[in-house]
């Protein structure tokens, strides 16, 4: 079989992708644009991607392709009444990177919670080596027991995040952006209570209809002041431009997100002009990206493939 990666430096460079080879025919493309998708995939059995479009001006030249792997769990790329019309299978890979959300769920939270680049810069800066006390109380912080965390979408990784929080000794309250996600170890409110009673509130929901613009001014405002937003679902969940003037207004005390609307990040991106680092932390999609669940991505996909040659329907996505 001819297997296409459209884009390996999705994965990163230092992945072993020379598994791939013994399956067939490899090519891969570090990356690729629209002027070099047809041309590209016009021989493919197999397509690997992550970001380019599968959609008929991309497909339309591939006539042999049968099957396309997406690394990754979300398939919002994918137009699927197009891919079913062909009969091409459509595969992505779940639970890879569980682990590493959660953990950089918290690394982003403790950032903003406990002010870390204040004190940081603190140091680094000799004002601790000309301080006369042995500590520094200027920017407060606080506990995280005895806070409410309340989760926006519990699947694997909201659950996960749960435990988590239940073990620093929050209550966990939570809402199912779907309806289908419950559990009886942790208390389903609706989104106003959520909004009006979290401390903390984490996304992990998927993008779709339903969740787009979910938390915007109307929802912003219904915070706290002390709550911490994060946001490691998607970016189009939350509007930039009312979490901007949130957090330029103080309605809530900070926000640390993984996810934009626009990625990499737009020039005119309202949350450029925070430069406040006690408020405001964004990293650049990189929660799922350990070392451990780029390499854990890549063997699903290979076991995708294996089982696909097999004649098996391995992670098929129904749409």
């Amino acid at each position: 079989m001819k297997i296409v990666f459209m884009e390996t430096d999705t994965l990163g460079g230092d992945v072993d992708l020379s598994l791939f080879d013994k399956l067939g025919d490899v090519i891969k493309y570090p990356s690729s644009n629209s002027n070099q998708y047809e041309e590209r995939v016009k021989d493919a059995e197999i397509l690997i991607i992550n970001k380019v479009p599968m959609h008929a001006k991309t497909l339309e030249k591939a006539q042999y392709l049968k099957l396309i792997c997406i690394t990754g769990t979300g398939t919002n790329v994918v137009d699927f009444n197009y891919t079913n019309s062909r009969n091409i299978k459509v595969c992505n890979v779940k639970s890879y990177s569980t682990q590493s959300v959660v953990q950089h769920t918290f690394a982003l939270f403790f950032y903003v919670y406990e002010k870390l680049s204040y004190y940081d810069h603190f140091v680094k800066s000799g004002e601790y080596i000309r301080s006369d006390i042995f500590s520094h109380f200027n920017i407060k912080f606080h506990e995280l027991a005895g806070k409410t965390w309340g989760i926006i979408g519990l699947g694997e990784i909201g659950r996960g995040v749960a435990e988590v929080a239940k073990n620093f000794g929050c209550k966990v309250i939570y809402y199912s952006t779907s309806g289908k996600n419950t559990t009886a170890d942790y208390k389903q409110v609706d989104l106003d209570t959520l909004l009006s009673n979290s401390d903390v509130i984490s996304i992990h929901a998927p993008l779709n209809d339903t969740t787009k613009d979910l938390i915007s001014e109307e929802e912003l405002r219904k915070m706290k002041s002390n709550t911490v937003l994060l946001n490691l679902g998607r970016g189009p969940i939350v509007n930039e431009q009312a979490l901007a003037k949130a957090l330029k207004e103080e309605w809530i005390a900070a926000a640390g997100l993984d996810v934009l609307a626009i990625e990499p990040m737009s020039e005119n991106n309202p949350l450029i002009e925070i430069q406040d680092s006690t408020k405001l932390i964004i990293t650049p999609h990189i929660a799922w990206a350990t070392v451990e669940a780029r390499q854990r991505v890549t063997e699903e996909v290979f076991k995708n493939i294996t089982a696909f040659q097999n004649g098996e329907g391995r992670n098929i996505v129904k749409a």
